[in-house]
């Protein structure tokens, strides 16, 4: 990925200098971010991407520096113009325009100190430019002294962290109920569908088709809350503790000021942390937001483990629904289709759950006032949920709506599987109902036909217990009272 925006050989010759505690250093003189900018992209070249992959953080960087330089100006700490520069330039970025100025590294030593340098020189270059200043012109607007006031590395990286976040978070959970939706209508499709239920891979009871797809419904709309309660975690900001929550240098209402503003700006319910000190050290809420985001991972791998086994053959296997063919499946079996879309949802799901050790560990490893890897963390999570949010989309537009049943297959299955011993055991008991099961196993026959030749139960008797609503739902009570 390129990592600034793409400059005629003219251009890329033209440069300014900008100095900082290392040095001198030439900067490209059309750009809008500087020196520490330049030397952070020299020595984090990581992942082969830059901090625009994940535009929502940068949106939420731009709205906690809005929020501070609003929170600022009230306080009288910046000048009227200055701060309506600033908060212009903000308004920018969160509508879009910049994002090629973000060019630093996701993953980087110093606790996100080069992405918050880099918002700070791109908000400070195109605030001169908005006053008619050159850049570099920080004699008039500086990076530190004006666009970071009041602020450190330490609770700006944070909080915006964990306001992109939430942003992802909404969006996944979007994306999960519309996963949701299409299992559900693919349940009522199927719910006068009987298939055999199976535990341990052999045959347990009856169930419909439509009750196992209601249950992919229902895990998925359980994980949906479970990303609204941790959403609520991440929204306790320590913008106002600074360096290490004491709040030194800030003014003393700052904290209250710039998370209100936030709040206003986001929309989102942003409070300041109870102990600015703890929220600058602790990483609890990414890592519940990981376990979270694994979990929701691990119910979509199993579901997909599912389609793809009752799916199998389609001669040979399971051949219980069929998915929609989406590619042809092999470069030297001819006609072959494979399950692609749930074969890819698992591959993101082994994603997610490795990206929750990385953040469990870097999360450990913080030490004493501040966690110095928070770049992983956020890294981590804000690829698991735009996987996860891929994977959801693709699940639910490019295989679930497509899924057929093979009726008479299933049909056939029930009829002949010994399961359907288990609906008779109430009633000739579990002993006989053994005996039933070993014959119907050695003869190949059905539990009905010996139950009835046996003279176990009626044949009226069996139709009832064998009923399919009956089969499917708890069964009892006077009409469904059966004596040999």
């Amino acid at each position: 990925m390129s990592r600034g925006p793409q400059q005629s050989e003219e251009q890329q010759m033209a440069v300014r200098i900008e100095h900082d505690l290392v040095g001198d250093k030439e900067v490209p003189a059309d750009a809008y971010y500087g020196v520490h900018t330049v030397r952070a992209v020299e020595n984090f070249a990581i992942t082969g991407s830059t901090i625009a992959q994940f535009p929502d953080l940068i949106t939420a960087l731009a709205a906690v520096k809005q929020a501070a330089a609003q929170a600022n100006r009230d306080l009288d700490l910046l000048s009227p113009d200055i701060a309506a520069a600033i908060i212009g330039v903000c308004e920018e970025i969160r509508a879009g325009r910049l994002v090629d100025q973000f060019v630093v590294d996701p993953v980087q030593g110093g606790a996100g100190t080069s992405t918050n340098m880099n918002t700070n020189e791109v908000i400070a270059n195109r605030a001169l430019e908005l006053l008619g200043r050159p850049r570099g012109s920080y004699d008039v607007i500086h990076p530190l002294d004006h666009v970071n006031l009041g602020q450190s590395t330490n609770d700006v990286y944070p909080t915006a962290v964990r306001l992109a976040l939430v942003t992802s978070l909404h969006r996944l959970g979007h994306s999960l109920g519309a996963l949701a939706t299409a299992f559900t209508e693919k349940a009522a499709e199927f719910s006068g569908v009987l298939k055999m239920g199976r535990t341990q891979l052999q045959d347990a009871v009856p169930m419909t088709l439509g009750q196992e797809f209601t249950t992919y419904a229902v895990m998925i709309e359980e994980d949906r809350q479970r990303l609204t309660e941790a959403a609520a975690l991440l929204l306790e900001s320590n913008l106002g503790g600074t360096a290490i929550g004491t709040g030194i240098n800030g003014h003393p209402r700052y904290a209250e000021l710039a998370c209100a503003y936030l709040a206003e700006i986001s929309g989102e319910s942003v409070r300041p942390a109870g102990d600015f000190i703890e929220a600058t050290q602790d990483c609890g809420a990414f890592v519940q937001l990981s376990g979270v985001l694994k979990r929701v991972a691990v119910k979509l791998s199993k579901t997909c483990n599912d389609l793809r086994l009752t799916s199998s053959g389609p001669t040979a296997g399971l051949g219980e629904i069929n998915l929609p063919p989406v590619q042809a499946g092999s470069s030297i079996m001819p006609g072959k289709v494979n399950p692609v879309i749930p074969e890819v949802v698992n591959q993101v799901a082994f994603e997610v759950i490795g990206n929750d050790l990385t953040v469990t560990l870097a999360a450990e490893a913080g030490q004493l006032q501040l966690n110095a890897f928070e770049p992983v963390i956020a890294y981590s999570l804000l690829r698991s949920l735009t996987h996860l949010r891929a994977a959801c989309d693709t699940l639910a537009t490019r295989c679930v709506p497509g899924i057929t049943a093979n009726r008479e297959h299933l049909h056939d299955s029930v009829h002949r599987s010994i399961g359907l011993v288990t609906a008779l055991a109430p009633h000739i008991g579990y002993a006989a109902s053994t005996t039933l099961a070993r014959q119907a196993l050695t003869t190949g026959r059905t539990i009905k036909d010996l139950a009835a030749e046996g003279g176990l139960l009626t044949t009226d008797q069996l139709d009832t217990i064998l009923r399919p609503e009956n089969l499917t739902q708890p069964f009892g009570g006077p009409s469904a009272a059966a004596t040999p």
